[in-house]
């Protein structure tokens, strides 16, 4: 090659080429390639229209340059638009989605085509890019941030074959706060000349596409805007969101469990992100099988974001569909359509966390970045199966206790190298013990299993969680702060954690710092069960603040009335408030419901370690009628 047969030059480079090309092929040929020349021709269009040149298209790749790489960038993001739109009208299994590159880079030109590290580098950030999804080195970034209304995620640097330095990578999000995935908001990006006629057609092809957006995700929430000074609590200081159930169109009901247990783990991800204020699964689950009100979850719940979904089944492929809005603000930040064979449940879970985190531009530190991907079980039995625990774990009847300790059992014996069966056993058996049933043995075992499950996972909140509550049954206060403080550390959005930490700590009297972690249990939890509001008065009942005590544990009463501990609670408090016909009536209620409750089994089970503290309350429930 002579030097007049070549001339370099610089150039934005975008590279394309269709993710699972192979699978579609083997699928059905002619419907792949009919498919693959309508797409194709689309994209050389929209090329064009941004004036561009498509320098190559072979197979199923699109190599086209650029003067300009806020025309590359501009250009991509509509190619992902209009193919999205095109495939609304594909069956799951016949979608043909492109991933795209954009570079920035010296390019040397010989007869009309293009060669070099310029073109090299787009090649390996376009197979950086998600399905559907569009990647740009450092270079280009560096031109285009500050002149396009779109949102970027930095990606660190990669390597590049044949290039020294590795080469910054970011992935573009299709505005602010959006997912990767999916341009939702149809945006006009270059100046159309021409006649009415045309500007006509454009608003015309405008409306249909968003009108196949909306039928694409199935069903848009109201998108009134929350109002902040009508919020039950005030917005935190960080990305707030809840997580609604979500909702199961599979037609079968047995699927519950699978919808839930997926809304579940989700909201267990995010939990153990430090940047966001996450409500738990007990709040945001109060809305399930409720017409959708965005404004009315916000208001309520203090959060200012809102994710929600649908699970749908064909066989054993599932279609997904989530979405994120801002209520506040009454916008979608992004939305998704999953559609992936049952053992990919898990994946489908932590791309949804990633986009979450993403889309609300929270930083992960790199723990965090470990602990939120779920971990592969290899087995689609296994994913039901502790999907299905997680479900149960709402219900407290003693079959659903039951059928859990039987799961926990069949996910050992299935995936005995996992924490996450042991994990289960452990609570299993601990539930038994507090429910009088051979307490020192299922004590005993419950500890065993926790720390089983702690070995093979150090990361596993929960597990540190039980063995804190097995280590203040027991009555070693200091090995279940640490326990707990552990737990908390891994889950910081965790209500359950928080509010037990906080549990623990009053009841080894470090009463401030409960009361605090109890009270942010309550505000990531603004619906929660009733031990929440019993851990919280009892707190207080130590400072001897009765009047705040007594408020607390009405607030429990009303939402659990047949809990024999709550009633317990209360006669003590009224008698402290000399109060003593309401706290006998209190104590008949309590003897009614737990007939062996009396001062000696008081004294035996108090984990209390304010031996003052303690013997006053045995002396007030003499005095209330309890017997000896």
């Amino acid at each position: 090659m002579t030097q007049e047969a070549f001339k370099r030059k610089l150039a934005a480079i975008l590279s394309a080429d269709v993710e699972g090309y192979s699978r579609l092929m083997d699928d059905d040929e002619e419907a792949t390639v009919r498919t693959l020349t309508a797409y194709r021709s689309a994209i050389i269009d929209l090329v064009q229209q941004f004036r561009g040149r498509v320098v190559d298209a072979p197979g199923d790749n699109i190599l086209a340059e650029f003067s300009s790489v806020v025309d590359a960038v501009n250009c991509a993001v509509e190619i992902q638009r209009d193919l999205a739109e095109r495939n609304t009208d594909l069956e799951y299994n016949r979608k043909m989605e492109f991933r795209i590159g954009v570079n920035l880079g010296d390019v040397i030109e010989e007869d009309g085509r293009i060669y070099g590290d310029g073109v090299n580098i787009a090649a390996r950030v376009e197979s950086l890019a998600e399905a559907g999804g569009i990647c740009i080195s450092g270079s280009a970034y560096d031109q285009v941030a500050n002149k396009l209304e779109l949102g970027y995620d930095d990606l660190g640097k990669h390597q590049v074959k044949n290039i020294s330095t590795p080469v910054p990578v970011y992935r573009v999000l299709s505005f602010p706060g959006a997912a990767a995935h999916r341009v939702v908001k149809a945006k006009e990006t270059t100046k159309r000349k021409g006649r009415k006629t045309i500007i006509a057609g454009a608003l015309v092809v405008i409306v249909v596409a968003a009108l196949g957006i909306w039928q694409f995700y199935l069903r848009s929430p109201s998108m009134a805007t929350a109002s902040i000074d009508k919020m039950a609590h005030p917005l935190p200081d960080k990305p707030s969101i809840a997580v609604l159930a979500f909702d199961n169109l599979t037609g079968d009901p047995s699927q519950e469990y699978f919808s839930d247990g997926i809304t579940e783990e989700i909201i267990t991800s995010l939990s153990k992100v430090g940047k966001l204020f996450v409500i738990a699964r007990n709040s945001s689950f109060t809305y399930k099988g409720k017409p959708v009100k965005i404004q009315q979850v916000s208001e309520e719940l203090g959060v200012r974001y809102v994710l929600e979904g649908s699970v749908r089944k064909s066989g054993d492929r599932y279609r997904i569909t989530a979405q994120l809005i801002d209520a506040v603000k009454g916008q979608h930040l992004w939305a998704e359509s999953y559609d992936r064979n049952s053992e990919d449940i898990f994946e489908i879970q932590d791309e949804i966390t990633m986009n979450i985190v993403t889309g609300l531009r929270v930083k992960l530190t790199e723990g965090e970045q470990a602990r939120i991907y779920h971990q592969n079980y290899g087995s689609t039995e296994i994913n039901y199966k502790i999907l299905e625990a997680l479900s149960l774990g709402r219900d407290g009847s003693p079959e659903s206790l039951m059928r859990r300790g039987e799961l926990a059992q069949e996910i050992t014996d299935a995936a005995p190298e996992f924490a996450i069966g042991y994990r289960f056993q452990g609570w299993y058996h601990l539930n038994l013990a507090q429910g009088g049933i051979s307490p020192q043995e299922n004590l005993k075992k419950a500890f065993g299993f926790a720390q089983k499950a702690i070995s093979l996972d150090e990361s596993d909140g929960f597990a540190h969680s039980l063995l804190g509550k097995i280590f203040l049954v027991t009555r070693q206060y200091e090995k279940a702060i640490a326990s707990g403080r552990r737990s908390v550390e891994l889950y910081p959005n965790g209500a359950y954690v928080n509010a037990a930490f906080g549990h623990t700590l009053c009841a080894a009297g470090q009463l401030d710092e409960g009361i605090t972690s109890i009270k942010r249990g309550i505000r990531l939890n603004p619906i929660p069960s009733y031990w929440y509001y019993t851990s919280l008065g009892g707190c207080y009942a130590q400072k001897e603040r009765w009047t705040d005590a007594v408020i607390e544990f009405n607030k429990a009463l009303e939402r659990a009335p047949e809990a024999p501990e709550i009633h317990g609670w209360l006669s003590i408090a009224y008698v402290k408030l000399d109060r003593i016909g309401e706290g006998r009536t209190s104590t008949a209620k309590a003897l009614e419901l737990a007939p062996q409750m009396s001062v000696s089994v008081m004294s035996k089970i108090s984990p209390i370690k304010n031996k003052a503290f303690l013997n006053a309350g045995l002396d007030a429930m003499r005095k209330a009628g309890y017997p000896e």
